[in-house]
C-alpha cells in the first residue's frame, strides 16, 4: 500500500454516510417568478416551511438525501413587519429580507416562514416530523458570534434574560459583558450604504437607528465606524475574550454568554433538531465550543455539530479539543476543485489536499455550492454545470466523509442577474426576496416533479442522483479506505485516478476534468492487486467504459467532465 497514506481518523461510526441537502427555506418554497430588483415580500413572495410538502422530501430521499439542512430559520432582521413583530430600521438591515445570520431572536422561528406567523413554531415542528417521516434528519444554522444591532427575544424561556440586558456598557470588556463597547462612542453606519442594492439610492439623512455607546461590529471591529463590507448590520458577542488587551481569557467562571448559547442548543434539540451547522465557528473560542457540545451531548448524544472554519491550522483543535462532528473543507478541497476546473490546474494538486489534512478526510465536509459560494453554472464559475459531475463525484466518493450540495445546483441554477443588495456576482442572494428559476422548473409549482425542466436538465438532475444513490448504497464508499493512484500515473494531469476498497470489494474511479473525451492506461501498483492474476471490470457509474485490461493495465474511455467508476471482479489483492 502506498505508504504515503495516512490513517484514517474517526471520531464516530455514523454507519452511513451524510448526504446534505441545504436549501434557504425563504427561497426553496417561492413559486413567484415575475420578481423585481429588491422588491417587497408583497412583490417578490416568499417560500413558506408548509412548501417543503412531503412530496419534495420523497423526491430528495430518493435522489439520495439523508439530511436536509434548513437555512435560515432563526428570526433575523427583516424590514418586513407583522403585528406585534416591528420591522427593523432599513440601516441595519442588508437587503429587503435581511441576512439569516442577523440572528434578532434566538428562540423564535422567522415569520416570514410560516403560513400563519402566531402559529410559526408549530409549522416549523411540523416540518422536522415531516423530514423524519420521509427517512431523513434535519439541522439548522446556530449563529454564536454575532447578532442583529436589534437583538431582542420575546419568545426566550422566562428564566433566560436576553443578550445585553444585564451588561455594563460604560466598559469596553468586562467578563460578564454580553456585549463589547465603544466606550463614549456612537454608532457611524457607513456613508455609502446601499441597503436595498446599489440600483436604489439611500441617502445618511434617512438613517434613524441610534446606536450609543456603539458595540463592537460582528466581524471582530472594535470601533465606532464599520466599514461597507464590514458586518455593520451586527454585533460580536463576548466569550470572555478581551480583545483589546492581547486576547486574555476569562473563562471561569463560566461567562453568562456560554450558559446562554448551550440554553439555545438545548432548545432546539428539545424541539427534535438533529444537528447544526454552525456559522463562523472559528471567531468563537475553542474551549466553549468543548464546553457546549459536551454538554448537548450529554442529554442528545447523537446531535451532530458542523464548523464553518477556514483555518487549516485549526483543523484538529476544533475536532479534538471543540469535539466537532465535521468542519467545512472550503480551502483545501473546494479551492483546489475551482483550480482545476476554472484554471486547468494538475490534479495532482488533490493528492496534496488530501495529505495535508493528515487523516482529517472522513470529517471534512465537502461542498461544490453553498450560500456564500458562487454558482456552478454562472458566468462567474464555470458556466457550464456539467463541469461539475467529476468534481462532484470526487466530493462524494473520495473518502467516507459528508458530501453536500446546494439547492439548485442539481439542476444548473446560476444565479444570473442582480436581485437587489446581492448584486449581479453569481450567488443566489441570501439577502433579498427573490426566485431561483432553474429551481422553480424542478419544483413545478409545488408538484416536485421536474415538470419544467429541459431535457438537459433532467439529465444532469439524474446524473446527480446516480452519484448521491450510488454512496447511499455502497458499503465500500460508505466505510471503505481510499488509495490515490495519481503517485504511480506522474502522466495524468487533467484525470485523476482512485481506488475505494474493503476486503472483499475494490471499486476505480476515473475522473475527467478537460471537455474532450479521453483514453486512459491506468497504472495498477503491484502492492495493490496482480494484473497478470486477471480481473474483469464491472461499470458502477456510467461516465466511463472499459477498452481492455492486459499486463499493461487498465485502459478506459472516459467522457468529456465524465466520472467512470468500475467494480473489479475476481482479483487477487495484497492491500
Amino acid at each position: 500500500m502506498n505508504s504515503e497514506t495516512p490513517k484514517l481518523i474517526k471520531l464516530q461510526n455514523y454507519m452511513n454516510k451524510l448526504i446534505i441537502y441545504q436549501l434557504l427555506v425563504r427561497l426553496f418554497g417561492n413559486k413567484k417568478t415575475d420578481t423585481v430588483y429588491s422588491g417587497t415580500i408583497e412583490e417578490n413572495g416568499v417560500g413558506k416551511m408548509n412548501d417543503i410538502t412531503e412530496k419534495a422530501l420523497s423526491e430528495l430521499y430518493k435522489m439520495g438525501i439523508t439530511h436536509i439542512w434548513l437555512t435560515g430559520i432563526l428570526e433575523h432582521s427583516t424590514t418586513t413587519a407583522y403585528p406585534n413583530i416591528p420591522s427593523a430600521p432599513p440601516e441595519i438591515v442588508k437587503g429587503r429580507a435581511g441576512s439569516p445570520y442577523a440572528v434578532c431572536d434566538y428562540y423564535d422561528v422567522a415569520p416570514d416562514l410560516a403560513v400563519s406567523v402566531e402559529n410559526r413554531m408549530q409549522e416549523f415542528e411540523n416540518l422536522l416530523v415531516r423530514i423524519h417521516q420521509a427517512g431523513m434528519k434535519a439541522w439548522i444554522d446556530f449563529v454564536p458570534n454575532h447578532v442583529s444591532r436589534q437583538y431582542h427575544s420575546d419568545n426566550a424561556p422566562e428564566n433566560v434574560t436576553d443578550f445585553g440586558e444585564r451588561d455594563n456598557p460604560n466598559v469596553a470588556f468586562s467578563p460578564n459583558n454580553n456585549f463589547y463597547y465603544i466606550s463614549g462612542k456612537t454608532l457611524q453606519l457607513p456613508e455609502n450604504l446601499r441597503p436595498f442594492g446599489e440600483q436604489i439610492p439611500f441617502h445618511t439623512n434617512e438613517i434613524s437607528f441610534y446606536e450609543n455607546p456603539a458595540k463592537a461590529t460582528g466581524n471582530d471591529c472594535f470601533h465606532e465606524t464599520p466599514a461597507i463590507n464590514d458586518w455593520y448590520d451586527t454585533v460580536k458577542l463576548n466569550y470572555g475574550v478581551d480583545y483589546l488587551n492581547g486576547k486574555q481569557q476569562h473563562f471561569s467562571p463560566t461567562p453568562d454568554t456560554w450558559e446562554k448559547m448551550v440554553d439555545i442548543l438545548l432548545f432546539w434539540c428539545k424541539k427534535g433538531v438533529d444537528g447544526f451547522r454552525c456559522d463562523m465557528a472559528e471567531m468563537v473560542p475553542v474551549k466553549f465550543w468543548r464546553y457546549a457540545i459536551r454538554q448537548v451531548k450529554t442529554h442528545f448524544p447523537n446531535t451532530v455539530f458542523v464548523a464553518e472554519i477556514y483555518d487549516e491550522s485549526r483543523y484538529r483543535e476544533y475536532v479534538f479539543e471543540g469535539g466537532f462532528d465535521f468542519l467545512y473543507d472550503k480551502v483545501g478541497f473546494y479551492d483546489t476543485l475551482r483550480n482545476i476546473i476554472t484554471s486547468n490546474a494538475s490534479t495532482h494538486a488533490i493528492t496534496d489536499c488530501w495529505k495535508r489534512l493528515q487523516g482529517l478526510d472522513g470529517v471534512m465536509l465537502r461542498f461544490l455550492e453553498n450560500h456564500d459560494e458562487q454558482r456552478i453554472a454562472s458566468r462567474f464559475f464555470a458556466q457550464d454545470p456539467w463541469k461539475s459531475i467529476p468534481a462532484m463525484m470526487l466530493a462524494a466518493t473520495m473518502n467516507t466523509n459528508p458530501v453536500m450540495l446546494y439547492f439548485g445546483q442539481e439542476v444548473g441554477e446560476n444565479a444570473a442577474s442582480a436581485t437587489g443588495f446581492s448584486g449581479d456576482d453569481g450567488r443566489t442572494s441570501i439577502f433579498d426576496y427573490c426566485h431561483v428559476p432553474q429551481h422553480q422548473r424542478w419544483m413545478n409549482n409545488g408538484a416536485f416533479d421536474g415538470g419544467l425542466l429541459s431535457e438537459n436538465d433532467r439529465k444532469l438532475r439524474a446524473a446527480y442522483s446516480e452519484i448521491l444513490q450510488l454512496c447511499r448504497s455502497s458499503e465500500t464508499i460508505k466505510n471503505g479506505a481510499f488509495y490515490d493512484l495519481m503517485w504511480a500515473n506522474p502522466h495524468i494531469t487533467r484525470q485523476y485516478l482512485y481506488l475505494r476498497h474493503t476486503e472483499t470489494e475494490i471499486l476505480l474511479f476515473c475522473l475527467n476534468f478537460d471537455p474532450q473525451p479521453v483514453e486512459i492506461n491506468v497504472i495498477i501498483p503491484p502492492d495493490v492487486f496482480n494484473i497478470a492474476d486477471g480481473f474483469i471490470l464491472k461499470p458502477v457509474f456510467g461516465g466511463g467504459e472499459e477498452i481492455a485490461v492486459d499486463e499493461c493495465g487498465i485502459r478506459v474511455r472516459v467522457r468529456g467532465f465524465g466520472a467512470g467508476g468500475f467494480e473489479v471482479k475476481n482479483f487477487s489483492q495484497k492491500f
